[in-house]
C-alpha cells in the first residue's frame, strides 16, 4: 500500500467516525484551503498538547480538563455542521465563528486560573458576576457541542437533570431538595472537579486520548487493513469465511475504537459484501457485523474506552478490568461465531474459493510486527505501568516500527496527518465525558442518585434479580443512541449505588451497567451500530437490529451469571474458576444450538426450548443447575443421534423445514 493510499484510507475512516448513521460526512462540512489547513494545526496542536502531558507530566486537574474540552470545542464547531440538511460549504459560517469565540474566552479562562480556582474555597467564597457569566457561556456552547457531535438524547438528559437543580425544590414528596441559586450551580458544575471537570473528563483528557492517538497511528501505518487481510487469508476458506473474517477483524479493531458505529462501517464496508455474495441474508449479515463490532468495546485489552473510566471509578489498576474482560467477551464471541457457523452449515454454505485467497503465512509475515505495540501495551500495563505512559510507548513503537518496514513506511507528512485524525476522532468522547460532568454535577449536589437507587429497590422490593432487570432495562433506555461511554457515565450514579446497596461487588455492578450499556448499539428501536450495518448490507434497520439482538444474546445473559458469580470475572479459587468456565463455555455453545435450531440435525421447536434450557443451567452457577443441564443436553444429543436419522442427510435448513 502507497504512502498515498495510507492516507487517503485514514482520512476515510476519519470521516466515518463522524457519522452516526453509516453515510460519511452526513455531519461534517466539506472545508478547503486555508480554512482546512487552520482547523487542521488546532487539531495536530491538541495532539502535541496531550503528548507533552504523557512525557513530562498533567498539569491540575482543572487545567489539564478545560485545555482538553476548550481544544475539543472549538474543533466541533469547525468541523460539524448545526444540521445534518445544512450547506456543507467550503468556508465557517459568522455564527459559528461567534460560537469558537465563546468557546476560546471561557475555556480559556478555566486554562489561565486554574490553579486559583482550585484553591478557592467552592461554595463558601462567592463567584462574581463576570465568573457566573463565564460558566454560562461554557455549559450553552458544551450543550450545544453535544447536540452536533452526540445527539439530541444526551442533550435532553443534560437540561431535564439541569431543570431538576434549578426548580427540583418545588417538586412534591422525595424527589424534592433544597433550593440552589445559580451561583451555587455554576459553582458546582464549572468551579469544582464535580461537575464538567469531572473523572469522566480527566480520564478522556489522560489515558483516552492516547488510545484514540495510537488507534490512528495504526491505520495510517497500514495495520487496520492488515488485520482484515490477516482475517481473511486465515478464515475466508472456511464455511461462512466472510462472517467469520467480520467476527476477527472487528474484535480486533473494535477494541482499539471507541466507537461501535465507526467500527462497524469501517469494517462493515469490506466483510457485509463478501457476506452477501457467499449466501448470507442481508439482515443476517448486517447483523453479524454490528453484533461484532459492538463486542470490539468489551474486549480487552483496549475495550474502546469505557474500561479506563471504570478503573478510575473504582481505583484499581486498568488491567484488573482487563482482565476480568476477558471471559465474558470470550463467551460473548463464542456464541456469535458458533451461530455463524451453524448458519452456514445449515444453508450449506461454503467458504471464498482458495486460490483467490492470499496466504495467511504471508500476509502475516508482512505485517506481523504490528502486534508489537498491542503486546507492548499489555506487558507494560501489567508490570505497573499507568494507560497514559502505555498508550505513548504504544505510539512511540507503532512510529519506529513503520519506520522500518517497507509496506508501512510512516513519512513526516502521514505522522502529522495522524496527529490531525487522532484530535477529530476524538470529539465524540471528549464531548460526551464532558456533558455527561453536567449530568453528574446535578446528581452529586441534589442527591437524586440515591434517590433513584432508593426508587429501584422499592420497586424491586429488594429482591436481587428484579433490581437487575430493571438496571438492565434502565441502561438500555438511557444508552440508546449514545456512544458506549456516555451511556455509561449516565448510569453510574444512578443504578450502580442500588446494586452494591442489595450485596453486588463493585466490580460487578460496573461490569454489569457497561456491558448493557454497549449493548444499546444493537438494542432496538435506536440500535445505531446495526442501523449503520443495514445501511451497508441495504437490509431493513429494524429487522437488522432484532437479529443483532439474537446473535448477541450471550451478553444479555452473561452479566446476570458474574453478578451471581464472579468467577467469569475471574475472581475467586482457581478450581472454581475453571469449573465456571468450562460449564459457562458448554452451555453458550448449546445456546448457540438452541438459537440457531441445529445441533446434530435440524431442531424442532421442542428441542430447541428443551436444549435452551438445559443450557441456560449450564451457565447458572452451581452444582445442582450444573449437573442438571448436562441431563438435559445429554439426553438432547441422544435423541437427535437416535430419532429422526432421516434429518441427518438434509444439506440446507430448507430441506429440513420441507421434511418436517
Amino acid at each position: 500500500m502507497s504512502e498515498k493510499d495510507l492516507i487517503e484510507n485514514a482520512e476515510n475512516q476519519a470521516s466515518l467516525e463522524f457519522d452516526d448513521d453509516g453515510v460519511p460526512n452526513a455531519k461534517v462540512r466539506t472545508l478547503k484551503g486555508v480554512f482546512s489547513t487552520v482547523i487542521s494545526i488546532i487539531a495536530i496542536g491538541m495532539s502535541i498538547f496531550h503528548l507533552y502531558t504523557a512525557l513530562f507530566g498533567v498539569f491540575e486537574s482543572i487545567l489539564q480538563r478545560s485545555a482538553h474540552i476548550g481544544f475539543a470545542l472549538i474543533l466541533v464547531f469547525a468541523i460539524y455542521k448545526p444540521s445534518k440538511k445544512a450547506s456543507s460549504g467550503e468556508r465557517i459560517p459568522w455564527y459559528d465563528w461567534i460560537l469558537i469565540l465563546l468557546t476560546i474566552v471561557s475555556y480559556s479562562y478555566f486554562v489561565l486560573n486554574a490553579q486559583e480556582i482550585q484553591s478557592r474555597m467552592s461554595y463558601i467564597e462567592a463567584l462574581t458576576g463576570f465568573e457566573i457569566v463565564l460558566g454560562i457561556i461554557a455549559g450553552l456552547v458544551l450543550i450545544e457541542a453535544t447536540r452536533r457531535v452526540i445527539g439530541n438524547t444526551l442533550v435532553i438528559l443534560a437540561l431535564l437533570f439541569l431543570a431538576y437543580g434549578f426548580w427540583g425544590h418545588l417538586l412534591p414528596g422525595a424527589l424534592s431538595h433544597r433550593e440552589f441559586t445559580t451561583m451555587w450551580i455554576i459553582d458546582h458544575l464549572y468551579y469544582t472537579v464535580t461537575g464538567v471537570f469531572s473523572t469522566p473528563l480527566g480520564v478522556s483528557a489522560t489515558f483516552i486520548f492516547l488510545f484514540i492517538l495510537f488507534g490512528k497511528f495504526l491505520e495510517v501505518s497500514g495495520a487496520g487493513q492488515f488485520f482484515i487481510d490477516l482475517s481473511v487469508a486465515g478464515m475466508g476458506k472456511y464455511r461462512g469465511g466472510p462472517a467469520k473474517t467480520a467476527i476477527i477483524a472487528s474484535s480486533i479493531l473494535g477494541t482499539i475504537s471507541g466507537s461501535a458505529v465507526a467500527n462497524t462501517v469501517t469494517t462493515g464496508a469490506f466483510t457485509i459484501p463478501l457476506m452477501k455474495k457467499t449466501g448470507y441474508k442481508k439482515d443476517f449479515s448486517g447483523a453479524v457485523e454490528s453484533v461484532a463490532s459492538t463486542g470490539g468495546q468489551i474486549m480487552p485489552p483496549i475495550m474502546g474506552a469505557s474500561a479506563f473510566i471504570i478503573a478510575a471509578y473504582l481505583g484499581v489498576p486498568y488491567m484488573d478490568i482487563a482482565i476480568a474482560a476477558i471471559i465474558p467477551a470470550l463467551l460473548y464471541y463464542l456464541c456469535l461465531y458458533i451461530q455463524v457457523d451453524l448458519r452456514a452449515k445449515r444453508n450449506g454454505l461454503v467458504g471464498l474459493d482458495k486460490e483467490k485467497l492470499p496466504s495467511t503465512w504471508g500476509v502475516f509475515k508482512k505485517g506481523f510486527m504490528f502486534f508489537v505495540p498491542l503486546v507492548l501495551i499489555v506487558v507494560l500495563l501489567v508490570a505497573g505501568s499507568s494507560p497514559m505512559k502505555a498508550g505513548l510507548y504504544a505510539i512511540i513503537a507503532t512510529v519506529l516500527i513503520a519506520a522500518i518496514s517497507k509496506a508501512s513506511r510512516l513519512s513526516f507528512k502521514t505522522i502529522i496527518k495522524a496527529l490531525d485524525l487522532g484530535a477529530k476522532a476524538s470529539l465524540e468522547t471528549a464531548v460526551a465525558c464532558a456533558a455527561a460532568g453536567l449530568i453528574i454535577g446535578m446528581i452529586s449536589l441534589t442527591g437524586i442518585g440515591l434517590k433513584f437507587s432508593s426508587i429501584i429497590i422499592d420497586l424491586s422490593g429488594g429482591i436481587l434479580i428484579l433490581t437487575l432487570i430493571f438496571t438492565m432495562v434502565t441502561s438500555i433506555i438511557l444508552g440508546m443512541g449514545l456512544p458506549t461511554v456516555a451511556a455509561y457515565l449516565v448510569q453510574v450514579p444512578l443504578t450502580i449505588p442500588a446494586l452494591i446497596e442489595l450485596g453486588v461487588s463493585p466490580l460487578a455492578a460496573h461490569m454489569f451497567v457497561f456491558y448493557f450499556s454497549a449493548l444499546s448499539a444493537i438494542t432496538p428501536p435506536v440500535a445505531l451500530a446495526a442501523f449503520a450495518a443495514a445501511g451497508i448490507a441495504g437490509s431493513d434497520p429494524m429487522k437488522t437490529g432484532l437479529t443483532a439482538v439474537r446473535l448477541g444474546l450471550a451478553a444479555f445473559i452473561v452479566p446476570f451469571l458474574f453478578v451471581y458469580g464472579e468467577e467469569l470475572l475471574l475472581v475467586g479459587s482457581a478450581p472454581a474458576i475453571l469449573l465456571s468456565v468450562i460449564t459457562a463455555t458448554i452451555g453458550i455453545i448449546g445456546i448457540a444450538c438452541a438459537i440457531e435450531g441445529w445441533l446434530l440435525r435440524h431442531s424442532f421447536w421442542y428441542e430447541r426450548v428443551i436444549l435452551f434450557i438445559g443450557s441456560l443451567l449450564m451457565v447458572i452457577p452451581g452444582i445442582y443447575t450444573d449437573v442438571a443441564g448436562v441431563i438435559i443436553m445429554v439426553a438432547i444429543y441422544l435423541f437427535q443421534r437416535n430419532f429422526r436419522k432421516d434429518l441427518l442427510i438434509t444439506e440446507t435448513y430448507e430441506d429440513a423445514k420441507e421434511m418436517y
